[in-house]
């Protein structure tokens, strides 16, 4: 019989403005410590204003594209919005957020996340201010 383990921390992503900001060498570096061969990953951003992204990592203007799609989808300054206290871009952090998402599960095969070639998981931040982002992380498996 084959016991179940888990494993969790949180990870910082610094962040300089709306973007994308790659996190997956931090996640691999810590799934490869913890010993567990198969499993799930699970990814948890602990903000409502940025959120959890898997995309193309390797054309940078990917990531460029997406943020001027979101510019145009969810522009700041709507009158629409009424929550307006932290600023012209607080709302539509929100909206973008709520568009995406907060969390990612990712399989765990042969000690590492089962990513695809191009993939890479991050961390979009849709604040114009500089941020620290915590993202928990969840590993069980065996």
């Amino acid at each position: 019989m084959r016991l179940m383990r888990q494993s969790t921390t949180e990870i910082s992503v610094a962040t300089r403005g709306k973007g994308l900001y790659a996190c997956t060498s931090q996640v691999i570096d810590w799934v490869r410590t913890r010993g567990i061969r198969q499993g799930l990953l699970t990814l948890y951003i602990r903000h409502t204003s940025a959120s959890l992204l898997i995309q193309e990592n390797a054309d940078p203007t990917v990531q460029s594209d997406l943020e001027r799609f979101f510019a145009r989808l969810v522009p700041e300054g709507d009158p629409l919005y009424g929550h307006t206290l932290e600023g012209p871009d607080d709302m539509p952090a929100h909206v973008r957020a709520a568009l995406t998402q907060t969390n990612l599960a990712v399989p765990v095969a042969e000690g590492l996340p089962r990513l695809g070639t191009w993939q890479g998981i991050y961390v979009f931040e849709h604040r114009r201010a500089a941020q620290t982002r915590r993202v928990a992380l969840h590993l069980l498996g065996e």
